[in-house]
């Protein structure tokens, strides 16, 4: 993986900061692979409509430097398909499915689960992570309690979709689904097609070069 190198980059991945550790770990795998990586906020997510653009200026930053080719690891993350009008503009690529969610668990597996039980409340390993920062404060609900019925009310369960085999994390996802008054369900789904995505990125990247 081409990273604090002078050598331009074949490819690049444009990420979001959620996966970011997950995308550069699973890289290091690929050493010789001409790519790099650049992520967004992950923080943005709770305001979806900044991600189209960000994902253009970043598209056209790798162009400007020489980069051949961008994919895009992001879901349509609520962009109302904003993103992918963006990215046909621009001719790059991303990940088929609408969140991390789906295509961690396999865009066909999440679907039957959101049809079986809709009432679902997703985290994945950044999630669980953060829990604290991102949902609890990030939702006001440090300040406001009493708006949890608002927010939680409609949902019954709590899922964790783990991408790492970690007793610590799995304990804060189950103290998360306690806190919002959840039943807790733990489906260890790795990196699903991500990881797939990913690895044919560096794949085509090491033939090509």
């Amino acid at each position: 993986m081409a990273e604090n190198s002078d050598r331009i980059p074949r490819t690049r991945i444009v990420a979001c900061g959620a996966l970011a550790r997950e995308v550069v770990e699973t890289l290091r795998l690929f050493p010789e692979a001409p790519l790099d990586v650049t992520c967004l906020p992950a923080i943005w997510h709770n305001t979806p409509e900044r991600i189209p653009e960000g994902v253009r200026a970043k598209i056209r930053a790798a162009r400007a430097e020489g980069v051949e080719r961008v994919l895009v690891a992001y879901g349509d993350c609520g962009t109302g398909g904003l993103l992918d009008q963006v990215l046909a503009e621009e001719g790059a690529s991303r990940i088929e499915g609408p969140h991390c969610y789906a295509f961690y668990a396999g865009n066909d597996r999440f679907a039957a689960w959101a049809e079986q039980d809709p009432a679902c409340f997703y985290l994945t390993d950044y999630l669980a992570r953060h829990f604290e920062r991102l949902i609890w404060q990030g939702l006001g609900l440090d300040r406001f309690p009493q708006l949890l019925p608002d927010y939680f009310g409609n949902y019954t369960t709590l899922v964790y979709l783990s991408q790492l085999d970690d007793p610590a994390l799995e304990a804060g996802a189950r103290a998360a689904a306690e806190r919002l008054g959840l039943t807790y369900r733990h489906e260890p789904v790795g990196l699903g097609e991500l990881g797939g995505f990913l690895a044919e990125a560096a794949r085509t990247g090491a033939s090509e070069s």
